[in-house]
């Protein structure tokens, strides 16, 4: 696999573009302190060449866009579940990060043997729900506070998965100094701030409310087993939250809805808008998953409901989101009446650990 780390079209399908999506994904991880999920994704990718199972030639065949579609974090969220329920032990040295083992031999045996456990991984698309991020939104509220708009904020968030970022209200950040939240929290975040500090405002919740195409209910063990599967090993806080947003989902379950993200945000913004609320649609490591047709209907239903827009009843967009062109994580708002202009404020790492501030 090449060790060059290139732009590359989501939308491109075909053998070779199952093979690039597996590259690529493999550097990603890399990039992003995950060396191991880096380990099986690169050792599902020699599968590829002479697809022995059904599996392997599921992948090698995939009829889809692999990068849109997540494959590679598809197949590697099954290995992963196999490796927590401990029913493939052979995985162990891999996920210790132990050297001097043949990854691509160890996840060959394992796919032979557990091929009837593994396909159903790749029905669906991955749920990466992670609380981290929302520190990003919080500081982009901040920003928009300090343009002029109400600091009450009305959420509506698409690709929302368990709907860990719908729980925003009761966490607490510490976002360079700036401290927002209540204490200690359902969950606290310390991101690495990086650059000034955001500005301090004092902000409330209207509602937060979500979609998915797929709603996970984490208070049903075997759905949480599934969204702990796509975890990415490397990340042992990230568990630590999970079990935090369990208990906070137990108390009181976020607003979730099964929708698709173009039929939601629609439904939303034809909603009454009270005064003295900034509407808010926020998404983070979704927007690469909505199918080109969603997003072109969502783009123009925040751009019309923009143009209705007053000072006293504004609307905004808050997106983190991947520039695989310059390899991070980025933070673009756009609000009205504005003009919707886009406006980066931050990079950011991909689950939460530090922010550079541009705002």
């Amino acid at each position: 696999m090449s060790e060059r780390y290139d732009f590359v079209d989501m939308a491109q399908s075909g053998p070779a573009a199952v093979r690039t999506a597996f590259a690529n994904q493999m550097l990603y991880c890399r990039a992003n302190d995950a060396p191991i999920t880096a380990r099986i994704v690169a050792a599902l990718g020699t599968l590829l060449d002479k697809p022995a199972s059904e599996f392997a030639r599921r992948m090698a065949h995939w009829s889809g866009a692999p990068l849109a579609d997540a494959l590679p974090l598809r197949a590697a969220g099954g290995i992963h579940a196999l490796h927590l329920a401990g029913s493939a032990h052979e995985l162990a040295p891999i996920y210790a990060d132990a050297e001097d083992f043949n990854d691509a031999a160890i996840v060959a045996g394992v796919v032979a043997r557990h091929e009837a456990a593994l396909l159903p991984w790749l029905d669906g698309p991955p749920q990466t729900n992670e609380a981290g991020r929302s520190s990003n939104f919080i500081a982009a509220m901040l920003w928009l506070a300090d343009q002029g708009l109400p600091p009450r904020f009305d959420c509506l968030e698409i690709g929302s998965s368990a709907g860990i970022n719908l729980m925003i209200d009761r966490y607490h950040y510490d976002l360079g100094g700036v401290h927002v939240g209540q204490r200690p929290g359902a969950m606290a975040f310390t991101p690495d701030w990086r650059g000034n500090h955001p500005p301090q405002y004092a902000i409330e919740f209207a509602g937060l409310k979500g979609c998915d195409v797929a709603p996970v209910d984490l208070t049903d063990p075997a759905q949480a087993l599934r969204l702990k599967a796509y975890i990415w090993p490397e990340h042992h806080v990230r568990f630590e939250r999970m079990a935090a947003a369990i208990a906070a989902a137990t108390a009181a379950p976020p607003q979730l809805v099964h929708a698709n993200a173009a039929d939601f945000v629609e439904a939303e913004l034809a909603r009454p808008q009270a005064d003295g609320t900034t509407r808010v649609l926020m998404h983070s490591i979704v927007w690469q998953y909505v199918p080109a047709d969603q997003q072109v209907r969502i783009t123009a239903a925040m751009e019309a409901a923009g143009a209705r827009a007053s000072a006293d009843r504004p609307l905004a967009w808050i997106a983190l989101e991947a520039n695989r062109t310059v390899h991070h994580h980025e933070l673009v708002v756009r609000y009205w009446p504005r003009g919707g202009d886009a406006v980066k404020l931050a990079h950011a790492h991909a689950h939460g650990a530090w922010v550079e501030w541009l705002g």
